[in-house]
């Protein structure tokens, strides 16, 4: 078995996700939406196991009590004038006047012609907000004006009181959330790179200023753990410390945890300082008071916050790059996906050899569906394509049900990644499964 030379690329990518059910393009039957997609059954599972694995990684008893919010997805317009996203949430844009493509203007060279159609004829530039606006209420005139949320962030800071008083906890504490954000992107690009609807999972640190510098470093280190945990390899991540020029409004501070994708080093997740920037301006544009009091020194402060927010759909899509490989098993070309089996969709299929021992293998199958839901019967086709199949998908472990099983009570064990097979006993199939998939 060899690997090929091949290079992973963004068209084998969406290839494999539409292929194998990963990813559709929304409202693909009426000609799709760009930068919008839906996912299939595959997509929904390893979108699953990346919430889980990062709920988990956030557990950590050596900092402190973690609560959990779920915002509403739409904000009347006060809290994003509080926020800054009114006033700073721009990119810049320009508009070919030949054939009317948008453009980032940072994207592209202005002292060239357009891309598309190859003429130089550009508008001004122009500042242009990424949120979406609505209407709330069934007529304008009564109407109240509102966004969809371009962070999840937000209503944490919103419901900081109600969380702290409700659940009686103390500094430092975190807010945690998982959920969907919208951002009216100019130029949407790279597959689920940059959509404009997209999944978050956000951390909000709050904290002392005194002690902000050490929760920073804190949750940088444990958010580069969590990359490692879930198989990313660790050559192809790196920290970056932002400059101060390209610091966000409300940050102090910021490093991105960089992945090296085929088009360069890219963000996929974010640990930022942000001061007490947003429970100020909450403060400050509600009139309402969200400071803390500290019994020790009897005095009432606005706390810091560290927040470390990731992307479900950026690191779903960061999965995908890093564990796609080619290689050649008997003198055929493989497609594999090289999942850790933590985040594998499917964690083994079950194959009888022929039909003949459908119904010995469905038994086993059904044996160790009792401890995991997400294991697959596969029946169909030879078996060498439904090795194939399996691979391609990223599922960790095939077993099958052989002419020799009725005999020697074993069943064949594949592995993915190396191809290779071994005799166990069916007595030890459930253990073997934890053993290699957990």
């Amino acid at each position: 078995m060899g690997e090929s030379k091949t290079d992973v690329t963004l068209e084998k990518i969406i290839a494999l996700c539409k292929r194998r059910g990963f990813v559709y393009q929304s409202a693909d039957i009426y000609g799709g939406i760009n930068g919008v997609y839906d996912f299939g059954h595959l997509g929904v599972l390893l979108k699953k196991n990346i919430r889980n694995a990062w709920e988990k990684s956030i557990k950590n008893r050596e900092a402190g009590n973690i609560l959990y919010i779920e915002g509403a997805l739409l904000a009347p317009k006060p809290v994003w004038e509080a926020s800054g996203h009114v006033s700073h949430f721009h990119d810049p844009m320009v508009d070919c006047m030949n054939c009317k493509h948008r453009f980032r203007a940072d994207h592209i060279n202005l002292q060239k012609p357009c891309p598309n159609c190859g003429i130089k004829k550009w508008t001004e530039v122009k500042q242009f907000n990424m949120m979406f606006k609505t209407e709330l209420g069934a007529t304008t005139e009564s109407s109240t004006e509102a966004y969809l949320r371009p962070e999840t962030a937000q209503s944490i800071f919103t419901n900081f009181k109600n969380m702290i008083t409700t659940n009686r906890v103390k500094i430092p504490f975190g807010i945690a959330q998982i959920g969907k954000a919208f951002r009216n992107e100019i130029n949407p690009k790279q597959f689920l790179f940059r959509v404009r609807e997209f999944e978050q999972m956000e951390l909000e640190w709050f904290c002392k200023k005194e002690d902000s510098e050490k929760f920073f470093d804190f949750w940088q280190n444990e958010r580069m753990k969590f990359f490692n945990t879930i198989g990313v390899q660790t050559e192809k991540l790196r920290i970056r410390p932002h400059e101060k020029n390209e610091l966000a409004h409300y940050s102090t501070k910021c490093s991105d945890i960089e992945y090296n994708f085929p088009f360069g080093w890219q963000e996929i997740e974010g640990i930022a300082h942000r001061g007490n920037y947003d429970l100020s301006q909450h403060t400050k544009y509600s009139k309402k008071e969200l400071s803390v009091y500290d019994e020790e020194t009897k005095k009432s402060y606005i706390p810091d916050v560290v927040e470390c927010s990731v992307g479900v759909d950026r690191l779903f899509l960061t999965l995908l790059f890093d564990g796609y490989k080619e290689d050649v098993i008997d003198n055929e070309p493989r497609t594999v996906l090289k999942l850790s089996p933590l985040m594998a969709p499917i964690k083994a299929a079950f194959l009888p050899l022929t039909k003949k021992q459908t119904e010995n293998t469905e038994k086993i199958y059904y044996q160790i569906k009792k401890i995991e839901e997400n294991v697959m019967f596969d029946g169909s086709g030879s078996i060498g394509k439904r090795y194939r199949r399996q691979d391609e998908i990223g599922t960790p472990l095939c077993f099958t049900y052989d002419f020799d099983s009725d005999d020697d009570g074993c069943i064949t064990a594949r592995n993915r990644d190396t191809s290779r097979q071994e005799r166990i006993s069916i007595d030890k199939i459930e253990q073997y499964f934890i053993d290699n998939t957990q």
